[in-house]
């Protein structure tokens, strides 16, 4: 997450020691205490559960062109011009007789009808108001993801994306589907130059953890198509990573590269809350589609998603490679935490102990985040994001606030305050505190709606200019931070 890569090292110090009682407490075994767990999971299975599908889809073809239009221009520049005029002008082209023909050839929605449909209602939704508030935040987070992988200040000395550089579009719907993505390289079917990202409206005031599931989606998806060769070239990577352990896994990873680097991509942008979040929301649409509430132990073949169970050791071994100091501890509770939920793991019909698993699993982690990919220039992913400890003092600081409804603290000299700090702060908030000695999941819910709202309010890609990027509106200094820093208390002093 540090966007600013020269000066992430460790400088919050005084902000991570204000905030050490926000800290989740370390269990005998070393592990941290997640009092908030069934409280959190009650909440995912709550908004799980919820029918409600959201604006039902425009199927005249000439209401539609109307609604289009009439929000058109009251979007920023940017999307403006590389999503709401294309997707327009694209409509137009095809007429009538042609767009009856797309929604006849695709009846369930699930290809050409649904990614149009899809699009159509990310421009309505955002131009007519749906779920404000709740619109705003989740466009707010999935514009920080991907400005965290793509921005200039991130890719130094990696060149600019070969497709997608402009974040997507939230929309909300599709319950039965989930959070889900459509990739800049699907969404070109109808010129469109961004992604669109789907959450299940219920999302919008419940199932918080859903929120740190985005990371996969938006960090990774998203970003992983808007590289040419990107997925390829990490998933020779992987194969032979594998090769030693036999038991197919070379195809098995490899074979899911577009998943499994998602869920790496979400945790070196959001830190370990993405890591235990995918074990807590998994576990909640457990319960939710009648399971027994744990994690999948059985990976079948023709599922396109790794099981569950080596998902959650993946998670603690690319948070064990995070660059801040509870790093450690956080991946040994995320592996602690999966333990509970094994059973006899198959994948791809092909048995695995434990041991064998999480050798996988570690090496899987250990290739997507220092893998040097020619597509990104000879860099690895984990140079391009990481969890700082400034990171984590932000962090810690946000859940300070979030808990005595105070304001969000300024942030140390030569850091910023993000929105995955905001989310990954709720969600180890309501995970970490009992019941009863902090805010609800509810209420920290609502209170990141709002936090995101104010960031929203000051992102100048959604302002007057076109700014793709915010990260790449920033100053090189030549002064270092520390002097600075120093130079501001005299002047406060003076």
């Amino acid at each position: 997450m540090a966007k600013n890569p020269t000066s992430s090292g460790g400088k919050a110090a005084s902000a991570a020691s204000s905030a050490a009682s926000a800290r989740g407490t370390k269990a005998a075994s070393g592990v941290l205490k997640l009092p908030g767990m069934a409280d959190v999971i009650a909440d995912a299975v709550q908004a799980a559960d919820s029918r409600d599908t959201g604006p039902a889809d425009p199927a005249s073809f000439s209401k539609l062109l109307e609604r289009l239009t009439a929000v058109h221009g009251g979007f920023p520049p940017v999307y403006e011009q590389t999503f709401v005029s294309p997707f327009i002008t694209t409509l137009q082209g095809l007429g009538e007789a042609k767009f009856k023909q797309i929604l006849k050839q695709d009846p369930n929605r699930e290809g050409a009808a649904g990614l149009l449909f899809d699009i159509a209602q990310a421009v309505l939704q955002h131009g007519e108001g749906y779920l404000k508030p709740s619109t705003r935040a989740f466009q707010e987070f999935i514009s920080d993801l991907y400005d965290g992988f793509l921005s200039a200040a991130d890719r130094r000395g990696v060149k600019e994306p070969d497709l997608g550089v402009v974040p997507p579009l939230a929309k909300w719907g599709s319950p039965d589907f989930g959070p889900y993505t459509w990739p800049v390289d699907a969404t070109a079917s109808f010129k469109v130059q961004a992604g669109v990202v789907n959450m299940p409206p219920a999302n919008a005031t419940a199932g918080l953890v859903s929120w740190a599931a985005l990371g996969h989606e938006t960090a990774g998806h998203d970003i992983l198509h808007a590289d040419t060769g990107l997925q390829d070239e990490l998933a020779q990577a992987l194969a032979a990573s594998q090769a030693k352990l036999g038991h197919g896994l070379s195809e098995y990873w490899s074979e899911r590269i577009d998943e499994t680097a998602s869920d790496v991509m979400g945790i070196l942008n959001l830190g370990p809350a993405a890591g235990i979040g995918l074990i807590v929301y998994f576990r909640a649409l457990s319960q939710t589609y009648g399971g027994d509430g744990k994690l999948r132990s059985d990976g079948p073949a023709n599922d396109p998603h790794p099981a569950d169970i080596v998902r959650g050791y993946l998670a603690a071994e690319v948070v064990a490679q995070l660059k801040f100091k509870g790093a450690a501890v956080w991946a040994k509770t995320i592996a602690a935490e999966t333990d509970k939920d094994r059973g006899t793991i198959r994948l791809a019909g092909q048995t695995l102990t434990p041991t064998l698993a999480r050798k996988s699993a570690r090496l899987v982690a250990q290739t997507l985040v220092s893998h040097k990919a020619q597509a990104l220039e000879n860099h690895a992913l984990g140079e391009i994001q990481n969890w700082a400890d400034a990171d984590e003092a932000i962090l810690q600081a946000a859940r300070l606030a979030m808990r005595h409804d105070t304001p969000l603290p300024p942030t140390p000299l030569g850091h910023t305050l993000y929105a995955a700090h905001l989310v990954s702060a709720a969600v180890v908030e309501a995970l970490t505190v009992a019941p009863g000695k902090g805010k609800t999941v509810a209420e920290l819910q609502a209170r990141l709606i709002q936090d995101l709202n104010v960031l929203h309010d000051q992102n100048p890609s959604w302002g007057p200019l076109f700014v793709v990027h915010p990260g790449d509106l920033r100053r090189d200094f030549f002064v270092p931070a520390e002097w600075r820093a120093a130079r501001a208390k005299q002047t406060q002093g003076a």
